[in-house]
């Protein structure tokens, strides 16, 4: 609770400090993660509740051996963190809005007391996401929204297992807890993609663990099935995030940039169908193509991928020992942007992508 407290003081002086325009913003903030405390309760009085309903009481207790197994088993923080559980009568706790300029594919970043620069600004309500969105694109920016059912508070706060993925298949479950509490591992702020690269690192070495010791066939075949497809479709944006950073990078007037922006994708659109086609039509990915695609979007998921195999091969190095991974990964989020991504670089070949 001090924590939480200091936390707020810092907010309130950042926010004296950058004038009326932002209080707006910070107040929906605080307020919603009030909200998440208020409703949070301890996860085995929600199962002990006789008004809880079966399927959710079977669920929470498969949390419970989750987040022990996280501690236990993969050295995250043995917290207050994911043991109480809220219902917030909503499909998303948050809804973070990316931009990025019309010919650049570089995200635009806005900073914050604590968490330092980031590449998106979350809202707890869609409609004030997309107020936000709406200016953004009066100043001719790219812009997409996205909702999100987890954050992390980094500690600051006791974040609790919400309904917004609760009725996730058991590994998704389990993945966006392990992926939550990486980010109270190691936190470098400013560096979005060193953040979620790492989180995302942690969260598929748990799943991988979790359904070594504790899933069925089934799970496996589900979860590698799965993460094919996510490899291939972030294969396919990494792709085209670099198609359209070349088209932006070169000489050209703006009206010849356009056109080329729009080709591309619908060029990408054209590979999703034929990478769906692949998949035996797997459709889950649908819901990302159906909306208009821009730079932010593209931007959006380069953020939680781009380094992803630079910290794989980390861990490799350490002989998939886990707490010196997270040591090593805590020295270089104490090293400049510049050096942390040389580092990191380093550790895969450029041919390997």
């Amino acid at each position: 609770m001090r924590r939480a407290l200091l936390g707020i003081a810092v907010v309130v002086v950042g926010v004296a400090i950058a004038g009326c325009s932002t209080l707006g913003y910070y107040f929906q903030a605080f307020n919603g993660q009030m909200e998440l405390s208020h409703k949070a309760r301890p996860i085995p009085d929600v199962i002990a509740d006789s008004g809880t309903p079966p399927e959710l009481r079977v669920k929470l207790t498969r949390v419970q051996a989750i987040r022990e197994f996280a501690s236990h088993d993969l050295a995250l923080p043995d917290n207050a963190s994911y043991r109480r559980y809220a219902d917030l009568k909503r499909t998303y706790v948050v809804w973070n809005v990316f931009a990025a300029p019309e010919f650049s594919v570089v995200p635009k970043e806005w900073c914050f007391p604590i968490a330092g620069c980031v590449s998106y600004r979350g809202y707890f309500s869609e409609s004030g996401a997309d107020e936000f969105a709406g200016n953004l694109r009066k100043e001719r920016y790219d812009v997409y929204v996205g909702g999100v059912p987890a954050y992390s508070t980094l500690g600051w706060f006791d974040d609790p297992v919400l309904n917004t993925f609760i009725q996730y298949p058991e590994t998704e479950i389990a993945r966006l807890i392990f992926h939550e509490l990486a980010h109270q591992v190691a936190y470098a702020p400013g560096d979005s993609t060193f953040n979620e690269s790492f989180a995302v690192t942690v969260e598929l070495e748990g799943v991988k663990r979790w359904l070594a010791k504790n899933g069925t066939p089934e799970q496996q075949a589900a979860f590698e099935a799965g993460q094919v497809r996510k490899r291939e479709f972030a294969q396919l944006v990494t792709e085209y995030h670099g198609r359209l950073a070349s088209i932006y990078a070169a000489t050209g007037t703006d009206e010849e940039k356009r056109a080329a922006k729009a080709r591309t994708f619908q060029e990408m659109r054209a590979d999703y169908v034929r990478l769906k086609q692949s998949w035996g039509g797997y459709a889950g990915y649908d819901w990302w193509f159906d909306q208009p695609l821009n730079n932010a979007q593209i931007a959006s998921v380069a953020i939680y991928t781009q380094l992803v195999a630079n910290f794989q091969k980390l861990l490799a190095e350490n002989g998939g020992d886990l707490t010196v991974f997270y040591a090593e990964v805590n020295k270089l989020a104490k090293l400049s942007k510049k050096d942390r991504l040389e580092r990191l670089a380093a550790e895969v070949p450029a041919s390997g992508g």
